[in-house]
């Protein structure tokens, strides 16, 4: 190839679709660099593929990525069962335009993460392909290794075990920021009512520190426990925290800086005006993506 030759079309196939690529990757794993990992297979097989036989490329990307994304997914699992404390998927900070895609936004959103962790490999993988980017039961079934009629009934099982754990009504943006400012506003300023006013009684809030930092080790539940835990929190650390509203996974968030250092993520689960669900990842090996937007897809 001269100096003056460009990528090939199969390169730039692959670029073209790289941002649905990793979006799916990312929504069957919950982390952005084994989403990366799972991208560099995908090349790689896609490399050795006769470009010119291939008669639909988004497909059979897509094919590709969701078998490697499976086999990250059993292997990702492993890894879990020996996670010190909670496991939360790794933010990513997201432009405006996710947000405007509800069914995206809502998709990757950590409240939504955290649902699809309750589902098995496959089920996970049925759903994304068909809920989130509308694959038809036969290009799944190729990606799944499956018959048509098994993912039909793989799909059904995953709708209805999803829809019993997700939010039963679409929050908006707004609703999910108002909270966050109120939630900001009630920590800075130590208005103890202000929070408990906010918690939903069962609010349950998870903290992830990988073993790497200071984290609660497992979930609180409750109004009063939570709040009396942010309290005591900000009481040790306030004058040297702030916190900033952005956009993460496609929802209205936090960034909480300890001594302008990014410390943690805060996203919250928002319902009927309440917090249900608040979400703290400081685990250091997974803040990188909140430093510079992601672009997703499909």
């Amino acid at each position: 190839m001269s100096e003056d030759d460009g990528p090939g079309p199969a390169t730039e196939v692959f670029v073209a679709h790289r941002n649905l690529l990793f979006t799916v990757a990312y929504e069957m794993l919950g982390s952005a660099a084994d989403a990366e990992d799972v991208l560099q297979e995908t090349w790689l097989r896609w490399a050795d593929v006769e470009f010119d036989a291939v008669r639909d490329p988004r497909a059979y990307l897509v094919r590709i990525t969701t078998r490697q994304a499976l086999t990250r997914l059993r292997t990702l699992s492993r890894r879990k069962e020996s996670y010190l404390g909670p496991w939360l998927p790794e933010p990513l900070l997201t432009a405006p335009d996710v947000a405007e895609d509800v069914e995206l936004a809502d998709s990757v959103s950590m409240a939504m993460l955290l649902v699809l962790e309750t589902l098995g490999p496959t089920e996970r993988a049925v759903f994304v392909l068909r809920e989130v980017f509308d694959l038809g039961y036969d290009e799944i079934a190729e990606a799944v290794d499956k018959s048509p009629a098994a993912v039909r009934q793989i799909a059904h099982r995953a709708r209805a075990h999803v829809a019993a754990r997700r939010p039963r009504d679409v929050v908006s943006p707004a609703e999910t920021r108002a909270a966050l400012e109120a939630f900001q506003r009630a920590v800075e300023t130590g208005d103890m009512q202000g929070l408990l006013d906010l918690l939903a009684p069962d609010v349950v809030a998870l903290s992830d520190g990988g073993g790497l930092k200071k984290a609660v080790p497992r979930p609180i539940v409750g109004a009063d426990k939570v709040a009396r835990l942010l309290a005591a929190r900000w009481n040790i650390v306030g004058a040297q925290t702030s916190l900033e509203p952005v956009q993460v996974n496609g929802c209205p968030a936090l960034i909480m800086r300890l001594n302008a250092e990014i410390d943690a993520v805060v996203a919250a689960r928002v319902e009927g005006g309440f917090v249900t669900g608040l979400y703290f990842v400081r685990n250091p090996e997974k803040l990188s993506r909140v430093e510079r937007e992601t672009t997703l897809s499909r």
